[in-house]
């Protein structure tokens, strides 16, 4: 979820100077709250909460009208009620989510083979090879955004730039359901006036150290001897934020996404002590992970957890396994002996499995495979998935209440089976 209200929204004139603009950002409009008042439409124009409203659960995205009260994304929701008592708070609906992000991608594809999915609502395309079919980028963003908006009733914001960089910019500044070109030729002069937290990778921290030294603009940047900004950020992201302010980004929109990792966590709604309790719901993101794996067609080397207790004490443990795996049991094990080496003087808060380490999927190599059995159960567990929805078939240990509120998945990202 972005962090904008919707406040100082910028957008283009129709026959806007695209010359140059060749990389589309297409980010979707508060995406949860948007799908949650498509489903139901005696929501709209009302300040949404799309998360838990019981115990810790945290805010998965907000509507515009919430956010203008200060909500935002990861924010527990009895801070976001006192923030604004008049919102409404609706439970997340993931495979609903997930079944829209897939329609949209399939619309992004439609104009261009090359589209970077980053998340589950937004993607990078290159159009810089379809104008002779569809015509200008400014154009292909506006027949794209249509279309979005009359095959999902779903609204989309666009930034188009010469990079990818300036591109996520614009589609920011544009938001909700705008449309901002910066032309090749304006590319500095549009960098100039922004404030360095709204370079890409620039943090808080990063942000403070600049802002203390009287760089608070773009146009700082610029002005400033390369030596200052390395005493401030280090030479590495010295050097990145210096041809970032000059707009040099040399990245292509690459159609292959390799993930790094792959991960679950869990915040429960009361702090959990015992050890059984735990050690299931260790099993039940395993599998989770496991399904993701397997979907991607990726195997992970390393297992890890996080653990954060109740006085918000975290640890992090990992282990790297003898082989590479994509078999949700196996995942379970290495973490639930992760977590038993841990020493728990309180009660636990938070839990989380994380598979590292990724590699494209080999198969058992060996004369035998010892997850034979288990590859057999989960490969028919994917497939009644697959035919009846996620949840028909389960371990009869996860049976039972939720203990996590409703939590989304850590980082989602559309499928793309």
């Amino acid at each position: 979820m972005g962090r904008g209200d919707g406040s100082g929204r910028i957008v283009s004139a129709d026959g806007a100077d695209d010359t140059g603009a060749g990389i589309l950002h297409v980010d979707m409009d508060a995406f949860y709250a948007s799908v949650e008042t498509l489903d139901d439409p005696s929501l709209r124009g009302k300040p949404i909460i799309v998360g838990s409203p019981e115990g810790r659960g945290v805010v998965s995205s907000a509507s515009y009208e919430a956010r203008r009260f200060g909500v935002r994304s990861a924010m527990p929701v009895s801070q976001a009620l006192r923030l604004c008592p008049t919102a409404v708070v609706v439970m997340p609906h993931f495979d609903r989510y997930t079944e829209l992000s897939r329609a949209v991608m399939e619309i992004f594809r439609d104009f261009t083979p090359l589209v970077e999915p980053l998340s589950i609502d937004e993607a990078f395309l290159d159009v810089r090879g379809a104008r002779r079919l569809w015509g200008s980028p400014a154009q292909i963003a506006r027949m794209l955004r249509a279309r979005v908006l009359e095959e999902t009733g779903l609204t989309c914001s666009v930034g188009a730039a010469a990079t990818k960089h300036v591109a996520k910019m614009a589609s920011t500044i544009s938001k909700p359901d705008g449309l901002l070109v910066v032309p090749e030729a304006d590319t500095l002069a549009f960098l100039a006036a922004r404030p360095v937290r709204a370079l890409w990778g620039v943090g808080p921290k990063a942000a403070e150290a600049l802002e203390s030294r009287g760089i608070r603009t773009v146009a700082d940047v610029l002005a400033s001897p390369r030596p200052i900004l390395d005493r401030a950020l280090g030479p590495a992201m010295g050097e990145r934020v210096w041809q970032l302010s000059h707009g040099v980004d040399a990245r292509e929109v690459q159609t292959e996404h390799v993930e790094k990792s792959i991960g679950h966590e869990e915040t429960f709604a009361v702090d959990i002590a015992d050890t059984r309790v735990l050690h299931v719901e260790l099993r039940r993101l395993a599998d989770r992970v496991g399904t993701r794996l397997r979907r991607h067609g990726v195997e992970s080397a390393t297992v890890a957890i996080k653990v954060r207790f109740s006085d918000f004490t975290t640890l992090s443990r990992s282990r790297t396994l003898a082989e590479p795996t994509a078999v949700g049991q196996r995942i379970g094990e290495a973490a639930i002996e992760l977590f038993d080496a841990i020493p728990r003087p309180l009660p636990v808060r938070l839990i989380g499995v994380r598979a590292e380490k990724l590699r494209s999927a080999a198969g058992p190599l060996g004369l035998w495979d010892d997850d034979e059995e288990w590859r057999a159960v989960e490969d028919a567990l994917d497939g009644a998935a697959e035919r009846f929805g996620r949840g028909a078939i389960t371990r009869a240990a996860l049976l039972g209440p939720r203990r996590d509120g409703g939590s989304l998945p850590s980082h989602p990202l559309p499928s793309r089976e």
